[in-house]
């Protein structure tokens, strides 16, 4: 069977087939994983409201000669690095998700709240305030296509989107490796019309991963997942609402550059 399958990489066949049980009265609910997953949310508050006042207390800021705290960078490392390895310990043990998805929203938002101090003292206008509208309004409009049934997740439009994020996750990776060697991919961080029309395609297929999030936590319940799992399906929407969060940033620098 093919209705586990998901572009987030949270959300595996595989993971979901080991979890999941048919007789249990603790199963998996649409509004639990909702309720988690807006607790996880507050996490994230929480953890990037802690950099982002140290960034703004540690420094007087000008805009136009930012600079970043040797403790906000301490900090935002432990964030990425250990959010990346939670996340890993999630993925590979959902059973350990009601104590590391809080863990991973936590240290996630210690890294977002360095990265969205830093564009807003690089950038001029309320660029975090955009960003976050977006992202929030992203959801609801694609959660409201889902529900509404405009767009069917079928088989094909969950294999099309699986392959246009790994094509963005390759791309990413490789200009990572080139950055080591000084080899600089310009053309995709510019700010000029192909920088900023691949931002858009990229926030299009975050926004589409919602839509196979939203399909598989359904069919997650509907197959009887454990109720743990809730805590695995909220992890998973908050993996995508940061990448887009992330990429929502990327497109308002890159327009805010043009000015």
């Amino acid at each position: 069977m093919d209705i586990f399958r998901s572009s987030n990489p949270a959300f595996s066949e595989k993971i979901f087939s080991k979890e999941r049980v048919f007789t249990s009265d603790e199963t998996m609910t649409v509004q639990g994983t909702m309720n988690k997953a807006l607790l996880m949310l507050v996490l994230v508050v929480l953890g990037a409201a802690f950099t982002w006042r140290a960034f703004f207390e540690s420094i007087p800021v000008d805009p136009l000669h930012p600079s970043v705290p040797t403790s906000v960078i301490i900090w935002m490392a432990v964030g990425g690095i250990g959010g990346f390895i939670t996340s890993l310990i999630v993925i590979f043990a959902p059973k350990s998700s009601p104590i590391t998805a809080p863990i991973y929203a936590v240290l996630e938002g210690l890294f977002l709240g360095g990265i969205s101090a830093i564009f807003a003292a690089q950038y001029t206008g309320n660029i975090i305030i955009q960003a976050v509208g977006l992202t929030f309004l992203t959801f609801f409009l694609m959660l409201t296509a889902y529900r509404s049934g405009w767009i069917k997740v079928t088989e094909k439009f969950r294999t099309i989107i699986l392959v246009a994020t790994g094509a963005i996750a390759l791309m990413y990776f490789i200009t990572f490796i080139l950055g080591f060697f000084g080899v600089n991919v310009g053309f995709i961080h510019s700010s000029g019309p192909i920088g900023i029309g691949i931002s858009v395609v990229i926030i299009a297929i975050a926004a589409l991963n919602l839509l196979l999030d939203f399909d598989f936590i359904d069919r997650a319940t509907a197959q009887g997942a454990p109720k743990y799992m809730e805590w695995f399906g909220a992890f998973g929407l908050m993996v995508t609402l940061i990448w887009l969060y992330i990429e929502f940033l990327r497109l308002l620098s890159k327009l805010n550059s043009r000015n």
